[in-house]
């Protein structure tokens, strides 16, 4: 198939280094993608640690004043949008990433160049959050869920709400972009013989989670939007003297705002489905059930957002309505947590340190819950809300839950990835000590918020009796630290000194399994034949049948041209960065120079569609089984960059 001759419209040439810088900058390898996705994140992630850190250090004693109020509500606003849009959120995207396409025996996601594009206009939403930090006006400081009026003119006239409310309509827009991308890839890419029943539990909670990001993200990004036109157009939703009304703000964030803490934790979910098996030596004890309950949880999300707003006066016909269907959420939730008891029941468990991860994210993950269903009664709610009791259950639920889940997957994936084992030893120090400094941290939040300290509380007077319950929530929150701090000192020593990892070091289940450790840049020789729900576990115990299948696939691909892979392109990175100036410019109030920067997005945008199919092709001469040694890389003359994408 010619192409058409777009060349001189071309503002880049297609890059053809396969190393280096301009590989990265340029790439749309789904897994160069995923390990971008998880540095960045990992950065954020530390970066609101330290946050928390200070927090912690001015509550430590009373009437402290290490920092101002106003640098604390900085601080208190900045951790909580970077611990959920720029370091939870893009961690599972990472592992969306890195194993989706794997676990479904596919050669990339559906839309490669979109995948990049998702990737870099996170990186813009990012910039465009934290540039407040490094300019006169500063954070923003109206709390991570903004609550109206505290986002008008009148109580920020500076432009560190603009930022904030710009940033996460571009953090939204990377969302729904991988979103959809990630939803077309499960359902058209996968393998013959992969039926939906077959999927890797890990890939149904991405799918779901898929579908909650692109129902759920419209409703805030409506609130973004009348924020925006009160602040920037004088209009009136918000503004109580005009005639606004701030609570619309709660309903429209919060209608986001629930389905977003299962977009935070059905993933976590996912890789522990997958890593509890494997260490048991056994199946997932009821596999469709497990499915089914996490669809089930998506759905009764989208209907129980008004219990953040129990004390708003909503009456009591709706307040019971909500209180009833937050109780029937935790139906679903338990039916998982009684499906992972029933797969280590009688297992031969092997407690390694992703193991130990896992099996504690199932503690504290139900430690949590039994707080979320307390608040799910209105009468116990509105004792406890905005107090640090509150403070406990979500963390609780999102560090004890979703943040346990993503190290157990990092460190259960990170042989795959990166062809080393990650040092065991070291590994569960990491673990002990996170563990210990986690409960230390938060449960004596608990016993603070009953006895009433709010939440936001800058300093306290030392008769308050929260003096010693604080003093220990710091040091624990120091301990937490030093744990980060040693587990990701673990995983850099390991990347450049551990042991070697061979393609299955774990005994696993899944197809990502089946190939060399890292995975070879086409994935899979011949895209594999999958006969049972644990593919690879199939395949292990039938590999004569196996074989033969895989040797006749890869002689057919080779027959058809062998394996095909998209060109890199320049146009996903510069079509984000057009994004990030436009964002900026209008945060100023700079209108003509944002809409210039649009046009230039768009026509980034419209050159990158001149690009044409482009590619090149490989051929895996010789290559048989799933493991595909054999194949050449990119470059060594097995190229035709005219070939259809």
């Amino acid at each position: 198939m010619t192409t058409l001759p777009v060349k001189p419209f071309l503002l880049f040439r297609r890059p053809t280094a396969r190393t280096g810088l301009i590989a990265w900058l340029t790439t749309v390898d789904h897994k160069k993608i995923g390990v971008m996705y998880g540095l960045f994140a990992l950065s954020f992630f530390l970066l609101g640690g330290v946050e928390a850190l200070v927090i912690r250090t001015q509550l430590i004693v009373p009437n402290n004043h290490l920092i101002s109020a106003h640098f604390y509500s900085e601080l208190f606003t900045m951790h909580g949008t970077t611990m959920i849009f720029l370091a939870v959120m893009p961690l599972n995207s990472a592992f969306f990433n890195l194993l989706v396409p794997l676990q479904i025996g596919a050669r990339d996601v559906a839309f490669p160049r979109l995948n990049a594009f998702s990737l870099w206009i996170f990186v813009a939403g990012a910039v465009i959050l934290n540039v407040g930090w490094f300019i006169k006006a500063g954070a923003p400081a109206a709390g991570w869920f903004g609550y109206a009026p505290l986002t008008s003119k009148t109580y920020t006239p500076d432009i560190s709400a603009d930022l904030w409310t710009v940033g996460l309509q571009v953090l939204g827009l990377s969302s729904i972009v991988g979103s959809l991308n990630f939803i077309t890839t499960i359902i058209n890419l996968r393998a013959p013989g992969m039926t939906m029943m077959r999927l890797p539990v890990f890939c149904w909670m991405a799918l779901i989670t898929s579908f909650l990001l692109i129902l759920a993200l419209p409703s805030i990004a409506i609130a973004l939007i009348e924020v925006i036109f009160d602040r920037h157009f004088g209009t009136s939703f918000f503004e109580v003297s005009n005639g606004g009304q701030p609570i619309l703000w709660q309903h429209l964030f919060w209608i986001f705002g629930h389905p977003e803490v299962y977009i935070l934790i059905l993933p976590a979910m996912g890789y522990v489905s997958e890593i509890l098996p494997t260490f048991s030596g056994k199946p997932l004890f009821g596999y469709p059930i497990v499915v089914f309950s996490g669809a089930l949880i998506g759905f009764i999300g989208f209907g129980v957002w008004s219990h953040h707003m129990f004390t708003t006066g909503m009456g009591t016909v709706a307040t019971s309505a909500f209180a009833l269907a937050t109780m029937a959420i935790a139906v679903p939730t338990g039916v998982k947590i009684f499906n992972w008891i029933g797969t280590l029941w009688g297992g031969q468990l092997r407690l390694r340190t992703p193991m130990m991860f896992a099996l504690g994210f199932l503690w504290l993950f139900m430690m949590g819950g039994f707080s979320g269903i307390m608040h799910s009664a209105a009468p116990a709610d509105s004792q406890q809300h905005n107090s640090y009791f509150v403070v406990a259950h979500f963390h609780y639920v999102l560090i004890g839950g979703a943040t346990f889940g993503l190290l157990a997957a990092m460190h259960y994936w990170f042989p795959k990835f990166f062809g080393r084992l990650v040092d065991e030893f070291w590994g569960k120090v990491s673990f002990w000590t996170i563990f210990v400094g986690f409960n230390a941290t938060f449960f004596p939040m608990h016993f603070l918020g009953l006895n009433g300290m709010p939440r936001r509380t800058w300093t306290y007077d030392s008769n308050m009796g929260w003096n010693g319950a604080n003093f220990v929530s710091t040091m624990g929150a120091y301990l937490l630290g030093v744990g980060v701090l040693i587990y990701v000192v673990t995983l850099l020593w390991s990347y450049f000194k551990g042991r070697a990892a061979g393609p299955d070091p774990w005994d696993a289940r899944t197809l990502e399994w089946s190939i060399p450790s890292p995975p070879p840049v086409y994935n899979f020789a011949a895209i594999p034949m999958v006969h049972a729900r644990d593919a690879w576990w199939y395949e292990k115990h039938h590999p004569e049948e196996t074989a033969r299948e895989q040797t006749a696939h890869v002689r057919e691909e080779a027959a058809h041209g062998g394996i095909h892979l998209p060109d890199q392109s320049w146009y996903p990175l510069a079509s984000a960065g057009s994004l990030l100036v436009a964002g900026l410019f209008f945060a100023v109030s700079n209108y003509p120079a944002a809409i210039g920067a649009v046009v230039v997005m768009v026509a980034a945008i419209y050159l990158w569609s001149l690009e044409g199919p482009g590619g090149y092709h490989l051929h895996p001469e010789g290559a048989a089984g799933s493991g595909l040694a054999g194949a050449p890389e990119p470059g060594s003359g097995h190229e035709n960059s005219s070939s259809p994408s």
